[in-house]
Parts: C-alpha cells; structure tokens; sequence
C-alpha cells in the first residue's frame, strides 16, 4: 500500500525495528525495509503494516514489536505518538475504527509492561521474625510493618494494625518466639505511633494554612493560546517525551489537573474547567487535542 502522498509525519522513535526481507523472522509482523532506515521510512512502513494488518493481528503485532525493542516503554510511546500525528491518514482511509482499537490496545500494553517492571520476588521472611504460629496462619511484625509503609493513609494503616492485634489475641497459638516482643504489644505502639503522627501532621497543615492566608495571593498566569494547547503540553512531557527511560514530567493525571487548574485561567482569564483537561488527557481522545499544524511540538524544544 503506497502512503508517499500522505505526508506521513514522523514521531521520534529511538530504536528503528526494522529489517530488509532477507533477515525476517515474521513476514507478518517484522518491519522491512529494503534501503537505508531512516524515521521517514520507518514511519512509514509501520503506516502501511498497521492499514495492512487485520485488527485481530494488532495485539500479536504490538507484543512482538515490544519484545524485539530494548526499551519497549519508550517504543509504545511513539507508536502512540506516531498515531496522533497521523489521523488524517486513518481518517482518509477510512479505517478509524482501526485507529481507535490500536489506541486501547497501546493503553493497555502500557499498563502491562508498566505492572510487569515493577513486579519482585516474593522473599520468605526469617523464622527468627515471626512472632508466633497459629494453625492457620504465622504473625511477623517485621512483615506487618513493612506492609503498612504500601499503604496511602494513616486510617487505613490503623485498621490493618487493629485487624491484625484482634486476629492474634483471637488465635489459637502453638509456639510463640520469646526472643522477640509480643506481636500484639509491636502493633498497639505504632498505631499510637500513627496516632500521634496523624495529629501532629494535622496541627502542622493546619499552620502552614494560617500562614499561606497572611502571604499575597499569586495571580494565575493567562494562557492566551487555546486550553488543549496548553493541556497538551503536559500530555505530551508525561505521556510521549522521555529522559532516561523516564518521562520528563513524572505524576498521574490528577496531579496534572490540579497543577493546570491553580495555576492557569484560559485566554478570556476564565477558569479551565478539570473535567475539560481530564478528556484531554485521555489517550483515545485525540479528537480533543490539537491538531498537528496546532501542536506545539516540545520534542522540537528538546
């Protein structure tokens, strides 16, 4: 399929997965390219592999292209971009429904690969550590203590602490190890640990409240270009731009909202609604960011 007169626009791929037709192991889903590997050919050839593919291939396309890229975090990401320069090409195809399966297919491979970086080797814990044995279970603190640090709030460590004193006191114990104190006793001292904590933290954001009423407050800066311009900056240095294998702006969508929200009123001095930034964060809705001549391309910038 010949895509030379849609002016295909390129998206800054670090490694070119491409081959001549002599070295392919899948036809199917290996890029080949028989000249020299440049962006523009590469773009290109994956253009015309995603328009020739059927759609129940895209998911085996994505997973082999993944496991022949170093980085396959990064990879995913300019096949993303790659995409959101080139709607125009789908749309003139009319192959939008292609478009949007390979834009929940790319999320979703997103999330796998980010879940499978993160996951560890589960390590036994020492018998020296556990507290004591019950029929159906053992009590560690050491385990218990480094269980709560996962969890995001001082109620939540409080209820597992509280679970766990009631579930010991309520066993019908075997052994217990006199070397270490009781699992009980560990578990009461750092839910008043936390207790206190919770109530000195309060007190001290509280007074750091206080304070920010007796400063000036900042105005917000105006944005004179449209709102998902401005979103799409941030879209693109948290979803598509990276230094190091890591994303230039590191923080979850909220984070994002609530920096744009406090931080910008539009080009009328209006607020940005979140519900309006939220959309535009979202990866399928490309139809909600600028258009590639209304861009303005950070990579550029870089």
């Amino acid at each position: 399929m010949n895509v030379k007169d849609q002016n295909i626009q390129t998206a800054p791929f670090v490694e070119l997965l491409a081959v001549p037709a002599t070295q392919a192991k899948n036809p199917l889903f290996d890029i080949i390219i028989e000249e020299i590997v440049n962006h523009q050919n590469y773009c290109e050839a994956i253009i015309v592999k995603l328009l020739e593919l059927k759609q129940s291939q895209f998911p085996l396309f994505i997973d082999y292209q993944c496991d022949l890229a170093k980085n396959p975090n990064v990879w995913i990401c300019k096949l993303e971009k790659l995409l959101a320069n080139n709607e125009a090409v789908f749309i003139s195809k009319t192959a939008m429904s292609r478009y949007n399966k390979l834009y929940i297919l790319i999320d979703k491979k997103r999330t796998e690969l980010q879940s499978s970086s993160t996951k560890i080797k589960v390590k036994r814990t020492p018998k020296r550590l556990i507290n004591a044995n019950s029929d159906d279970r053992y009590f560690s603190y050491f385990e218990v203590k480094n269980h709560i640090e996962t969890l995001p709030s001082f109620t939540e460590k409080i209820i597992y602490l509280t679970d766990e004193v009631f579930a010991y006191k309520q066993a019908d114990k075997f052994s217990i190890n006199t070397t270490l104190q009781s699992y009980d006793e560990q578990c009461n001292q750092k839910i008043e640990q936390l207790q206190t904590m919770r109530k000195m933290r309060a007190d001290l954001e509280k007074e750091q409240r206080e304070q920010l009423k007796n400063l000036s407050q900042v105005a917000k800066l105006k944005f004179n270009g449209n709102v998902n311009q401005l979103v799409d900056i941030f879209y693109q240095l948290n979803r598509e731009l990276f230094v190091d294998g890591k994303s230039y702006i590191d923080g979850s969508s909220n984070d994002i909202i609530s920096l744009i929200v406090n931080s910008f009123v539009d080009k009328d001095g209006n607020e940005i609604s979140p519900q309006t930034i939220e959309t535009i964060l979202k990866p399928s809705r490309t139809d909600k960011r600028p258009k590639p001549y209304k861009r303005i391309d950070i990579d550029k910038m870089l």
